[in-house]
């Protein structure tokens, strides 16, 4: 795998169907004993920013939010802890990324299969990344030609 920080683990899985992604984490779930922290939870958040001018704090609006923070135990009793955040709003696919999440963190058993999920979600949306910038170069205009034209016409 190549080196992904782990603060883009579930942005790379949420890249990815959702399907797919709760079938990697069912099979750590039947393979481990999964605790729930806290339940899982969707809900509303306020997205808040900063204005450039005066440094203060405005509120933009709100956005869905998921979270989930679970606890899975091997069989021989080892532990590792995993958590998802998202600007989503289902909580079930909270719920599968924070069971990749502490799969992968604790490197248990199977934890490759979480780690080729994350790489092709980072692919994804690396593409996607691509194609939004290209689209929005294509779409960008050159002022500068204005005043060339302006100039121009005042000379006839």
């Amino acid at each position: 795998m190549i080196d992904i920080p782990r603060q883009e683990w579930a942005v790379a899985l949420s890249a990815l169907p959702a399907k797919e992604v709760k079938a990697v984490a069912d099979s750590f779930a039947a393979s481990c004993q999964v605790r729930d922290v806290t339940l899982p939870q969707s809900g509303l958040g306020l997205l808040t920013l900063r204005d450039g001018a005066f440094h203060e704090a405005f509120h933009l609006g709100e956005v869905p939010v998921a979270r989930a923070h679970v606890v899975l135990r091997t069989p021989d009793g080892q532990e590792s802890s995993g958590g998802a955040v998202l600007i989503d709003d289902r909580a079930t696919i909270a719920r599968a990324i924070a069971i990749l999440d502490g799969a992968l963190a604790g490197r248990l058993p199977g934890w490759e299969t979480a780690a080729a999920l994350v790489e092709r979600g980072y692919f994804a949306r690396a593409g996607k990344y691509a194609e939004r910038k290209h689209i929005l170069a294509s779409t960008r205009v050159d002022f500068s030609l204005l005043g060339q034209a302006d100039e121009e016409d005042g000379d006839e």
